[in-house]
């Protein structure tokens, strides 16, 4: 097959080596209540410490986040002094693709050679984000105030004229869901139904046992030391007991119901990226290979998000010569469960296929970590299958979707 040589051949995911937070939803755990960068920085090396990998192995490090942190002028250098190395780095930051870039970035420095071991770093945190006020020039109003969480996921500037000029409810990322459902003449039934089967994929995992793989319960602790929580859950997370709660919900937008969308929350998540000998070091399992492929980005036409990822796939497919038949695990990042109907729309497949133990929609949406933790499911789900390729994907602000395939290789027998 034509492109499915890694683009980084000389960079290696070991497996195991990564790990995060569960993402208690907007104001429901002690998250809400510190530094998320700083507690981000110390989480780093506990998880790592979990999987017998120091955290002086790392060379570099990359970090990502979407909300307005402490200090963030400084970035990583100062996240990485917060954990006791005082490492070079940068930050990244791409809307709800901030961690799959931090990823595709930090492959791309091992393959140059300039660091040997990188470390990945995505945190956000909605609650108690900072309001910013900013001199404006362009408007009578001189100065803007802004509050980074809602005003952003209230209104669209693309879709806007200038300013605050058009009501917030005709421009916000809800009503560019409600759009693609009627340019794709999505059945609210069918919405429905995918949205329940989302919840099931997701409480049959957490009830398995399968999500403690890699979801780390921390204590948070205030400025004396004290410990004034425990982060050891999604919380927020409606169960569902029946298709009709569902039905039942009104629709906010063509499509789009409480139950289809996701909800803002708090967390971090970390990877490593490495060389190939380094990979199967510091690996628990060095049989089990992983590179990535191919990436691609896609925009698409104004206020329509929600096709974004979906177009992003096609490119990509053809661009590596692979189909959906090749893949051995696909996961997204959707923010609504629009997202994944077009998607099986576009790419003639069954979304029951998709996201076999969760995904954001159900289990929140801290933007920056959000993908990270998606490409770690959607690994561990392609190892339990014994290997082969995986596909990950999601949409981002301004219309945007990313795209990734991993291969996934298991010397003890598998692909």
């Amino acid at each position: 097959m034509k492109g499915t040589t890694p683009v980084y051949p000389a960079a290696y995911i070991p497996y195991g080596t990564w790990g995060g937070s569960w993402f208690p939803a907007w104001h429901t755990s002690a998250l809400a209540e510190v530094d998320i960068a700083r507690f981000a920085a110390e989480a780093m090396p506990l998880i790592l410490s979990k999987r017998k990998v120091q955290i002086t192995e790392l060379d570099y490090l990359i970090s990502g986040s979407t909300i307005p942190w402490l200090y963030k002028f400084w970035g990583s250098p100062y996240l990485s002094h917060s954990f006791g190395q005082r490492l070079p780095g940068f930050h990244v930051e791409q809307a709800c693709a901030t961690g799959l870039q931090a990823v595709l970035k930090a492959n791309a420095h091992v393959q140059g050679g300039s660091h040997q071991t990188v470390g990945v770093l995505t945190f956000d945190k909605t609650s108690n984000s900072p309001a910013g006020v900013f001199p404006n020039q362009g408007t009578y109003r001189r100065t803007e105030v802004i509050s980074d969480i809602w005003d952003n996921f209230g209104y669209d500037p693309s879709t806007g004229q200038s300013g605050f000029s058009q009501p917030k409810g005709e421009t916000s990322m809800i009503a560019c869901a409600g759009r693609c459902a009627r340019k794709y003449k999505l059945d609210f039934n069918e919405i429905a139904e995918l949205s329940f089967y989302r919840y099931q994929q997701y409480f049959e995992a957490k009830d398995t046992g399968v999500l403690d793989r890699y979801l780390i319960p921390m204590k948070v602790l205030d400025v004396r030391g004290q410990v004034i929580g425990e982060v050891n859950d999604d919380n927020g997370i409606r169960r569902y007991h029946s298709l009709e709660q569902f039905k039942s919900e009104r629709q906010l937008d063509t499509g789009v119901a409480a139950g289809g969308q996701t909800h803002a929350s708090d967390g971090m998540f970390t990877m490593l990226v490495t060389t190939e000998g380094r990979a199967k070091e510091l690996s628990p399992q060095p049989e089990i290979s992983i590179q990535l492929v191919a990436s691609n980005e896609f925009r698409t036409l104004t206020g329509h998000m929600p096709d974004a990822p979906a177009l992003a796939v096609i490119q990509l497919l053809e661009r590596t010569g692979l189909s959906m038949d090749d893949m051995t695990a696909v996961y997204d990042h959707n923010p609504f469960a629009i997202n994944d109907a077009v998607f099986a729309q576009l790419l003639n497949y069954d979304w029951h296929k998709m996201n076999d133990t969760g995904c954001p929609m159900v289990y929140g949406h801290p933007q920056g970590p959000t993908l990270v933790r998606v490409i770690v499911e959607a690994l561990e789900k392609t190892v339990d299958r014994g290997g082969g390729y995986t596909l990950v994907f999601g949409c981002a602000a301004g219309d945007v979707g990313i795209a990734a395939i991993f291969k996934v290789t298991d010397s003890r027998g598998g692909n």
